[in-house]
């Protein structure tokens, strides 16, 4: 027979395990078994026999990696990662930018209404993404767009940003638009944490507040910079919302646009879903070793900075 004070040193221990019991659960039903069965849907295929009319004509069989290998040399797959990479190369930059840009500024002492600013630059990121996408889309549109109804009055060029080339702008714009303010606020966050005597004491050196940002503060911040381009590779390769909501309202966005969206089409309009599991597994490993690739070569080079 135990003893109560076992039982009582029992109970501590469990304890933890025990609030962590939801969670598990939770991260297992509706994470680790859909991607479970994704995976191994992604080696699954349909046979058809006969005529495929019979109750047995249709079965599912083991297909290997003949989706994977499918995958790969799907052209629309291949242009929509190309679309993406184009994409990202506008987005991140300016929205890493503009983010490191407005979080010195807000810690700046000279700027006044500094909660009334920080609020105005974030609240563009709690707008859902596809009601932004919607918002700006309306304001690209020419007919219903008060931009194009100054340019007019005014005699100047009115470019359709829904069409071609300036396509990529419109639709890196609104993403600009809604990540910047959660950006700023990890770097500011990062930046208030800095001890207020570095600053005391590169001002009794004569450091110039541009050489403390330029020498100090950025420097200090370089986790925070890291992080926010970790999530913002993350949130690239996964566009779907702002291409799928602009789709209507131009025929420059095609239904296979980005990777995701040709996913999409596959498992539900084509119904191959055995085809979209394959390449919903490829764009899942792109991410992880594209984000770790660069989480790993950061983190070397922190190390010989350090020595």
């Amino acid at each position: 027979m135990t003893s109560p004070a076992s039982r009582k040193s029992y109970g501590v221990k469990g304890a933890p395990y025990a609030f962590l019991l939801p969670a598990t659960v939770l991260f297992a039903l509706f994470f680790a078994l859909p991607i479970g069965y994704a995976v191994f849907l992604s080696f699954r295929k349909v046979h058809v026999s006969g005529l495929g009319l019979g109750a047995n004509a249709r079965k599912e069989v083991w297909a290997g990696v003949e989706n994977y290998t499918g995958a790969f040399k799907d052209s629309e797959l291949l242009h929509g990662a190309l679309r993406v990479l184009g994409y990202g190369c506008i987005v991140v930059p300016v929205m890493l930018g503009l983010a490191l840009l407005f979080a010195l500024m807000l810690d700046s002492d000279k700027v006044r209404f500094t909660p009334f600013t920080r609020l105005a630059i974030f609240l563009p990121y709690a707008i859902p993404g596809v009601v932004a996408a919607l918002l700006w889309g309306f304001l690209y549109l020419p007919d219903v767009s008060p931009f194009y109804y100054v340019l007019a009055k005014l005699h100047l060029p009115q470019p359709n940003l829904l069409d071609g080339g300036p396509l990529y702008l419109a639709l890196s714009n609104i993403a600009v638009w809604g990540g910047t303010g959660f950006n700023m606020i990890v770097i500011y966050t990062s930046l208030k944490s800095i001890p207020a005597e570095v600053y005391e004491a590169a001002r009794l050196d004569g450091a110039t507040p541009l050489q403390i940002a330029l020498k100090i503060k950025i420097p200090m911040v370089a986790p925070s910079l890291v992080l926010t381009f970790f999530f913002s590779i993350i949130a690239t390769l996964q566009v779907y919302n702002e291409p799928t909501t602009l789709k209507p309202l131009t025929n420059s966005v095609d239904t296979s646009w980005s990777p995701l969206m040709k996913v999409y089409q596959d498992a539900f309009h084509r119904n191959d879903i055995y085809s979209a599991a394959a390449e919903a597994v490829l764009i899942a490993l792109v991410t992880l070793v594209l984000s770790f690739g660069f989480l790993r070569a950061a983190n070397r080079r922190n190390k010989q900075e350090a020595r």
